[in-house]
């Protein structure tokens, strides 16, 4: 279980205090692994027991042991940076081992936190270390690279992974993008030569940006002192660093219209830059070779698949490509094209919806970007579809055909409709019947629930979909939980955020009817518990009575005093998060125990379409998402008491 706090400090036996300390700045701002001075971690690095105090910070950090690998990485590779930062004669300089970037569970290998030599401003060197003893360009493109150790999957480019996390910091860290030239970034290969890894240096450097190989070591030491005097310790350059305060996320709604309409784009970090270039190198594969390939990128919720399918949209249609964006999503698609498509119909234009592809051209679009694609249906016909439409065709082969390379973008756990399908193996066991080839993609960092890997992971253990049962919830600087004793409690503390300045919204299971609006366009309050009653959200496309239309329910401010349900929050994200459980899942003595007539959903009333057992998986699937819309903090309350002393024994008041 996590601390109320990570401990300032770690005590090594036959070595006084404080010879090495693990920190997390006041008030959580920031996190790292290790940090101390270059010639302390040189000094620690003498005994295996660093090691072990680092897996023991991961595993109250993340909630995960580190991977066999990853421990290597720190014993080949932390040595060597120390011995080469004092042999520069930079041992003051401080060393933050596996900074962990803000509202992101992505770390830096290390940041190197000093003075600049002739301003004497703060200065810092992210170094970014690969044990590559030899690597190459992967088929002709420089952005991703080869490692045999890593068979015929692609990574990135060391300097572009370096790269975006300046980029990220610059962007994230307020107090530093207005100053640029304090952040540089190293990717140091520091056990091969320069003709080992010949292919890499196709890629150009900058002065921000640099790769060095073992090889050149002392043209590495060289180019540290030249960000990083030798004459001054680095002590306050890394507490005013871990002291900065993160300033607010680019939310996907508030920056797509500048996305496509404008060409700037979102920073993507690590496997989300390996899909977006993976897509693109495709796509030039496709033209120069007439063939077609299958892109299927997984991740959990606020992994980025969004950001990457917006990106790869408005880069495509930058380079004159035939792309197109599609979802199964309402909500989604007519938020995208009332806000991404302001004052442009050829933007807006540019979303659909995948029942949209029933009789396309067979690879008439060069890319289909199929954002949110769990929620593939088995096929495409329903009763409003015309007669001269309907067929038993899946739905998966309409989308496979329509372009040279299709992009599934998916979370199985989101599924939470009956006939959806949109499984990786059903898409990969559809694409090899056509004899396609499939790369696939894993996006492991989380950048939704303020990339706090802990939070989604006592989610999952909570609704059973991991191993071990609910757990108390241990707080956790990245995120907020908390337990309400009341729907007006929730709504309380939903306000007060909101007067902050923080976005909020309120969300349920449906588990009370949804009426349409009153005669004079009002809303029913349907969602009523004791003295305590609130509307739905608007179902229709228009906004009723001042409150915004179903679509716009999560981004315009006036949503904050409807009730959302999974349809409209699915794919959004807000700061706060308010779920109330309500009937139709509660806890009783060691298990959850689904309860169909609880539930209003009119998908889920036929128990000939929908079977018990199939009930109760997606409605697990269902709370997930609500559960999983914050990027700051969540609040929960449940109906059933029994079930709210489950929730206020596992959350600390």
């Amino acid at each position: 279980m996590r601390p109320d706090r990570l401990p300032e400090s770690f005590e090594i036996h036959d070595m006084p205090p404080p010879a090495r300390f693990f920190s997390c700045c006041p008030g959580g701002l920031s996190v790292v692994f290790l940090r101390q001075s270059a010639q302390g971690l040189r000094s620690l690095f003498e005994t295996d027991s660093v090691l072990e105090q680092m897996m023991a910070q991961m595993l109250a950090t993340t909630g995960r042991r580190p991977s066999p690998g990853e421990v290597r990485s720190w014993k080949a590779s932390l040595p060597i940076l120390a011995n080469d930062l004092v042999a520069a004669g930079l041992g003051n300089v401080e060393v933050l081992v596996e900074h962990q970037l803000p509202l992101s569970s992505g770390r830096i290998d290390a940041i190197l936190a000093g003075h600049h030599p002739i301003s004497g401003d703060p200065s810092y060197v992210l170094i970014e270390l690969k044990q590559w003893s030899s690597a190459e360009i992967y088929d002709n493109e420089p952005c991703l690279v080869q490692i045999a150790a890593y068979g015929n999957s692609p990574v990135l480019h060391p300097v572009l992974q370096v790269s975006a996390y300046r980029q990220y910091l610059l962007d994230f860290l307020p107090a530093l993008s207005g100053v640029p030239e304090r952040v540089s970034a190293v990717a140091y290969l520091h056990n091969a030569t320069d003709q080992q890894v010949l292919g890499l240096r196709e890629l150009p450097s900058s002065e921000q940006a640099r790769m060095f190989t073992g090889q050149r070591k002392g043209d590495f030491m060289d180019f540290l002192r030249t960000k990083l005097s030798t004459e001054v310790g680095g002590t306050d350059a890394a507490d005013s660093l871990l002291g900065m305060k993160s300033g607010p996320s680019k939310q996907l709604l508030t920056v797509v219209a500048a996305e496509l309409q404008e060409r700037t784009q979102f920073v993507l970090l690590d496997e989300q830059r390996v899909a977006y270039e993976l897509v693109l190198h495709e796509v030039e594969r496709a033209r120069a070779s007439d063939s077609k390939s299958v892109i299927v990128v997984t991740g959990g919720p606020g992994t980025g698949k969004s950001v990457i399918a917006l990106s790869l949209l408005g880069e495509l249609a930058r380079q004159g490509r035939s792309v197109l964006h599609a979802t199964g999503s309402r909500s989604f698609t007519l938020t995208m094209r009332q806000i991404a498509g302001r004052g442009s119909t050829r933007v807006k234009g540019m979303f659909k919806y995948f029942n949209s592809f029933m009789s396309a051209e067979r690879n008439g679009l060069d890319v289909l970007i199929l954002d949110e694609a769990h929620r593939i249906r088995e096929t495409s016909a329903n009763r409003w579809t015309r007669a001269a439409l309907r067929s038993d065709r899946a739905q998966v082969d309409e989308l496979l055909d329509a372009a040279r390379v299709p992009v599934f973008l998916l979370d199985e756990y989101q599924v939470v409709r009956p006939g959806e399908m949109g499984t990786v193996a059903a898409i990969e066991q559809a694409a090899e019947a056509k004899g396609l080839r499939v790369l696939r993609v894993s996006l492991d960092d989380q950048f939704r629930c303020g990339g706090s890997e802990a939070y989604v992971r006592w989610v999952q253990h909570l609704l059973g979909l991991e191993e071990g049962g609910p757990c108390e919830w241990d707080p956790d600087s990245n995120f907020e939980l908390k337990t309400a004793s009341s729907p007006r409690a929730l709504e309380d503390l939903l306000d007060e955020k909101s007067s902050e300045g923080y976005g909020a919204r309120m969300t349920a299971g449906y588990c009370w009817r949804w009426s349409d609006p009153t005669p004079e366009g009002g809303l029913v309050n349907d969602v009523v518990i004791g003295d305590w009653a609130h509307p739905w959200n608007v179902r229709a496309d228009r906004a009723v009575g001042g409150f915004p239309p179903s679509a716009l329910w999560a981004s315009d401010p006036a949503g904050f005093s409807q009730v959302g349900c999974v349809y409209t929050a699915q794919g959004f994200e807000y700061d706060w998060n308010g779920v109330i459980l309500g009937p139709d899942l509660v806890w009783r003595t060691d298990r959850w125990v689904p309860v169909r007539d609880a539930n209003k959903d009119p998908d889920f009333k036929s128990r000939t379409k929908v079977s018990d057992v199939e009930f109760g998986l997606l409605l697990i699937n269902v709370y997930k998402v609500l559960l999983t819309r914050g990027m700051v903090g969540t609040v929960v309350y449940s109906c059933d008491p029994e079930t709210q002393e489950l929730l206020s024994s596992l959350i600390p008041t």
